[in-house]
């Protein structure tokens, strides 16, 4: 058999590849992807990242060859003296949101995460199936779903039940013209919406949990609540904590649930930070005071978000 000739610097029978060459080599493989991917996150978030704290400083203006005049901190100052406070407003509804619907999403995550993995639960993938298919329905749908639930006077399906079947109403409820039936109807459309990703999140982390826990609770008389609260709660800890910064991170970005609802309303009352920033900008096209808005809003949620993965980001789940 002919002997096995190789070009200088080739690699033989009796020649191996030196670990530069072969991490040269993967990385000659993985550069486009790399740069494609760098390239998008430059283009469509650094890049308006750094245009929205510049146009907060300006009386910015989309028309043509406008100046955009450099104005410092003066749409800082407009949005907290605007007289109807619709940034405090705003700022109220949206911390209300964070208090109102992080809680009970928590909750209902892992209490059908843990019901859905228990031993007598059967079809468990049409039941992640079922839980997970809000999340990737639209929003526009599912918000014409709860216009249509909430709708006013006896045609919407949650008055006729409470007012015309089990009586519970004296009169049918106006849900979108009052602030606190309002809010609890754009509340129930956020849970519905999102409580599906929380329990895949559960789910998956509940299967890397030691069954000999749960078999030594078992032998020593253990219940069913007693093993969620001392076993399940404690070794999920980390993934709680994940899963709760995504939750905060989503209640503060409330928008499709309040401009698809009550597009603000009634008299701007159910606005939230988000929805108020489309306002001022699209509608009213007040760039300045709305970046200003925008990048108040990316503090407050990346402050949040930073002291939470500092004090937590270092746990191991078992």
């Amino acid at each position: 058999m002919a002997n096995v000739s190789t070009a200088p610097g080739g690699i033989g029978p009796g020649r191996r590849e030196s670990a530069f060459a072969k991490g040269l080599r993967q990385w000659r493989a993985v550069l486009p992807f790399v740069i494609l991917g760098f390239g998008g996150t430059a283009v469509f978030v650094i890049y308006p990242m750094i245009k929205n704290v510049l146009i907060s400083f300006q009386d910015f203006s989309i028309m043509p060859n406008a100046k955009n005049e450099w104005v410092g901190l003066d749409n800082y100052a407009k949005v907290f003296q605007d007289p109807n406070g619709k940034f405090g407003i705003a700022l109220r509804n949206t911390f209300l949101n964070v208090a109102a619907t992080v809680p009970v999403n928590w909750f209902l995550a892992i209490f059908f995460a843990v019901l859905i993995n228990a031993k007598f639960v059967k079809y468990k993938i049409a039941f992640r199936t079922i839980y997970y298919l809000p999340i990737v329905t639209s929003w526009i749908i599912v918000a014409l779903l709860f216009k249509y639930l909430f709708a006013d006077g006896d045609g919407g399906f949650v008055n006729f039940i409470l007012h015309k079947q089990l009586g519970l109403l004296p009169e049918p409820v106006s849900w979108r013209n009052h602030y606190w039936s309002a809010m609890i109807m754009i509340w129930l459309f956020h849970i519905w919406k999102t409580v599906g990703w929380g329990v895949v999140i559960y789910l998956a982390a509940l299967q890397g949990v030691p069954k000999d826990l749960y078999e030594a609770a078992d032998i020593d008389g253990a219940g069913s609540a007693h093993k969620f609260w001392l076993i399940t709660i404690p070794l999920l800890k980390p993934v709680t904590v994940f899963v709760l910064i995504n939750l905060v991170n989503g209640a503060f970005g409330f928008f499709p649930q309040v401009y698809f609802i009550t597009k603000g309303g009634p008299m701007d009352q159910t606005q939230v930070i988000p929805s108020l920033i489309y306002t001022q900008a699209f509608e009213q096209l007040k760039f300045g005071p709305a970046s200003a808005m925008g990048f108040m809003m990316g503090i407050m949620v990346f402050v949040l978000t930073y002291s939470q993965m500092k004090k937590f980001g270092k746990q191991r789940m078992f």
